[in-house]
């Protein structure tokens, strides 16, 4: 992978700041040394630190992520899925080229991270992350 190479953004969006910000930090470190490249941000919680979503902390953290090559959008539960396709319909709020990813939000979360680490392009990104519900824990 070049340095100048674009690179798929991956955005987690919790009603958490902290677990936003501790999904982000696992997926980085268990993607290894490329993980470093990758452009991740967390978007938990609500402006004034509660539980919840925001779609200016959404926004903010697509805009802070996105270099050119899409950005992928994975989220935890049911208003905030709600709210990132609110956004990405209307198109204002988010980066050309953001996604919503049906995923499990950790598991894809590291899988996002790991392949957008590559170099892989949203399609392989988004793709890979929804593999993630194959992972079976039994």
């Amino acid at each position: 992978m070049s340095a100048g190479e674009a690179l798929v953004g991956v955005v987690l969006v919790s009603h958490s700041k902290a677990v936003a910000e501790s999904v982000a930090a696992l997926a980085r470190g268990l993607a290894g040394d490329g993980a470093e490249k990758v452009p991740v941000a967390a978007a938990g919680g609500t402006p004034d630190g509660g539980l919840g979503t925001s779609s200016e902390l959404i926004a903010a953290a697509a805009r802070e992520v996105d270099r050119g090559a899409g950005v992928a959008l994975l989220v935890d539960l049911g208003s905030a899925v709600l709210t990132v396709k609110s956004m990405v319909a209307e198109g204002d709020e988010l980066p050309e080229g953001a996604r919503l990813v049906d995923a499990p939000f950790v598991e894809g979360a590291v899988a996002a991270v790991v392949t957008a680490s590559a170099g892989a392009d949203l399609a392989a990104v988004a793709a890979a992350a929804g593999e993630a519900y194959g992972y079976r824990k039994e």
